[in-house]
């Protein structure tokens, strides 16, 4: 970074559309009402037109053709009827019209019904002018169903020859409705051969990879197998000739400690006849190995075998629950390493090394990790809050370089600092912190500097970013320029001079501890929730935003992201790095979502808990995601598995909190202790656990 401020280009906004000049209006409201009155009158000449059965000629241009219409309902006339003032109307609105009034309409004379008669003339007139329009518009069918209408004579010869002629054409039609159908039924089973084709190879080289990695796997269990046979054959000799010590001195030291309660206790110093005891059990051990190797190539447990443990049983039955979600990982990590020319390379290597695929060897670390925990057990508790302060939401909680020390922060406007290991090794009600630093505001966010283990920086409601000396108990740096409450702050790992933050104010904004003011601004359009650095570069920097994405930065380049992270429904809370190429975010659509920032794609969706108004926190390591719910409990999962892996209810031990309902409290913050299965807690209740992954 410069000497100097850099201020970075703002995000570039969608333009406005620009207003019509003021002197262009009456000339555009003229062309639009000018408009309008010429679309409404050509809606009415098609009303007319369709109207008629004569159609638009019955409209034409001449007065002659405007005679035809009946001056009531300006329709063509249908039993036309002449007054006696010599004007034609049809029969019903003349009829009509004289029930209410005793006048012509056109002319006003006096008239009554029995002045009306009928005009032959006009309605013979009309039906020659409707058969010549139908003649020239009408469909054949429509023309035949006239003349039929019409009571045109046919003889019978003639109506047989029409009806072997529509039967003929009906044949036709229904032959070839049939070929089109059956065209269309074979294009149907053409392309469902060729997906049930495609899915059949890829069943087939899925099956092909299954047993390729079977073989693998039963070869390496026998190997397994025969390495402790070995042991324990040369285990038996040493027991049955004591003079063969001095032969397998390191190998039967070695496997000794397996079997043996001391191994470091000589068989001199056993009680007597324990040595005659020790060889029963040895060959009791090897002949149970030697049936296990027998088991081993027929795949199969033996019963009332060890490996049948309670705990295999539950690791067991995890991958029974979670079977498809494994199965979707397994293939889709053979799939991906057998297409990947550096990942074949790889196999190879791999495969010379032990028998496996690369792909397989991951799936088994997944495997491993997944089925090895299913809860979490308590092994520390302590209380938040004081006697001077009611306000117990613990917003933020951290561990700082060396995991020896954490640090809590919330709407209680302290720091508070605690040593671990007094908290997980002295049982005791209340826990005093070892540092404690006031504060103007409440806190929202904590980061701890991994280059300096005394330097601390936090964010809060007023929009304050503040370095401490943990040491010294007091404030390095105040930086005021966000305008708003900043809700994140984070160390850059690679570079522990710079810091980055978040704020209310749409600014990200990026700090030298060295320096006064920003070196870095960039402005967004929405609410900022959480910034964090990528661990492998101080270049780098996600921002999870109101606007329900990831805004993946360059910092040499800020004025645009590299990459926009969409998926979200609502605003983006957390986000966090597993990796230098794994991003993990949570949102409050109660959603976690996993990203690959080198490839820029969605990678997996986690959903368990809940999570739709609150800060319920978020952690990572590299196996494991864990986060709050607002039902006050903690959800982990494994970053291969969308379903939680494990989770933990808080529960009030106090007596004034028993009553109270556990929907009013939520999870606020968590915090792994680097790549341990150990992790901090907190609720909105000031409880702060410690937490343990267990079988």
């Amino acid at each position: 970074m410069g000497d100097s401020s850099v201020a970075g280009a703002l995000v570039p906004s969608v333009p406005k559309p620009e207003a019509a000049p003021s002197g262009d209006a009456s000339t555009a409201a003229a062309a639009t009402t000018a408009a309008l009155a010429l679309a409404l009158a050509e809606e009415a000449g098609t009303r007319a037109a369709s109207a008629s059965p004569l159609g638009p000629a019955a409209e034409g241009d001449g007065p002659a053709d405007r005679d035809l219409l009946c001056p009531i309902c300006m329709a063509v006339i249908k039993d036309a009827f002449l007054t006696a003032c010599g004007h034609s109307f049809c029969y019903m609105c003349i009829v009509t019209h004289l029930s209410h009034k005793s006048d012509c309409p056109c002319c006003g004379h006096y008239l009554t019904k029995a002045q009306l008669y009928p005009n032959f003339l006009l309605d013979k007139v009309l039906k020659k002018i409707s058969a010549r329009q139908i003649a020239k518009t009408a469909s054949p069918i429509d023309q035949f169903r006239y003349a039929l209408q019409q009571g045109n004579e046919m003889g019978v010869k003639e109506l047989d020859s029409l009806m072997t002629l529509i039967a003929e054409k009906k044949r036709q039609m229904e032959q070839q409705e049939s070929e089109t159908n059956m065209q269309i039924l074979l294009v149907f089973l053409h392309c469902l051969r060729k997906q049930k084709l495609e899915e059949l190879n890829e069943i087939q080289t899925d099956l092909q990879y299954i047993k390729e990695d079977i073989g693998a796997v039963e070869r390496h269990r026998l190997e397994l197998y025969r390495t402790k046979e070995r042991y324990s054959m040369k285990l038996r000799m040493l027991l049955d000739d004591p003079a063969a010590q001095k032969m397998w001195p390191s190998p039967i030291d070695k496997a000794s400690s397996l079997f043996l309660p001391n191994s470091r206790t000589p068989l001199s110093a056993s009680c007597p006849g324990s040595l005659q005891n020790k060889k029963l059990d040895l060959k009791a051990q090897v002949s149970h190995q030697g049936f296990q190797r027998r088991d081993a190539l027929t795949c199969s447990d033996p019963p009332n075998s060890p490996i049948q443990s309670g705990n295999v049983i539950a690791r067991k039955r995890r991958v029974q629950a979670q079977f498809n979600e494994l199965q979707e990982y397994y293939l889709q990590r053979r799939r991906t390493g057998a297409q990947s020319r550096r990942q074949e390379e790889r196999d190879i290597v791999a495969m010379n090394r032990e028998g496996y695929h690369a792909g397989l060897q991951d799936f088994q670390s997944v495997l491993t990790t997944f089925t090895r925990y299913s809860r979490l057990r308590v092994i520390a508790e302590l209380r938040h809050g004081d006697l001077f302060h009611s306000a117990n939401i613990v917003s933020s909680i951290e561990f700082d370089r060396d995991d020896e020390l954490f640090a809590t922060a919330g709407v209680s406007k302290r720091i508070k600092v605690f040593e671990f290991s007094s908290v997980v090794n002295e049982p005791s009600d209340v826990h005093c912190p070892v540092v404690e630093m006031a504060t103007r505001s409440k806190l929202s966010c904590l980061s701890w500097n991994k280059y300096s283990k005394n330097v601390i920086a936090s964010s809060d409601y007023e929009g304050i970013v503040t370095v401490w000396d943990v040491q010294t108990r007091q404030s390095v740096m105040e930086y005021e320029e966000h305008e708003k409450r900043a809700w994140s702050v984070d160390f850059s790992r690679t570079e522990p001079s710079m810091l980055v933050s978040g704020s209310d104010d749409c600014k990200v904004k990026v700090w030298c501890t060295k320096q006064e003011a920003s070196v870095i601004n960039i402005d967004m359009k929405a609410n900022i929730c959480s910034v964090k650095y990528n661990p492998g570069s101080s270049f780098y920097v996600a921002v999870g935003s109101a606007d329900h994405h990831i805004h993946y930065f360059d910092l040499r380049n800020p004025s645009a992201p590299v990459h926009v992270f969409g998926g979200h429904k609502k605003a983006v809370s957390y986000v966090k790095f597993l990796s230098n190429n794994e991003l993990a975010s949570a949102s409050t659509d109660s959603t976690l979502r996993l990203w690959d920032v080198k490839d820029n794609c969605p990678v997996r969706t986690f959903r368990g808990h809940k999570n739709e108004k609150n800060f319920v926190g978020l952690s990572v390591n590299n196996e494991y995601i864990a986060c709050g719910s607002e039902t006050n409990e903690v959800f982990v999962y494994h970053k291969a598995i969308s379903k939680p892996a494990a989770s933990h209810r808080f529960v009030s031990s106090d007596l004034d909190d028993a009553d109270d309902d556990p929907g009013s409290y939520f999870i606020s913050a968590v915090c792994w202790k680097s790549d341990s299965p150990t992790m901090l807690t907190a609720n909105s209740q000031g409880t702060i656990k410690v937490l343990v992954l267990a079988p």
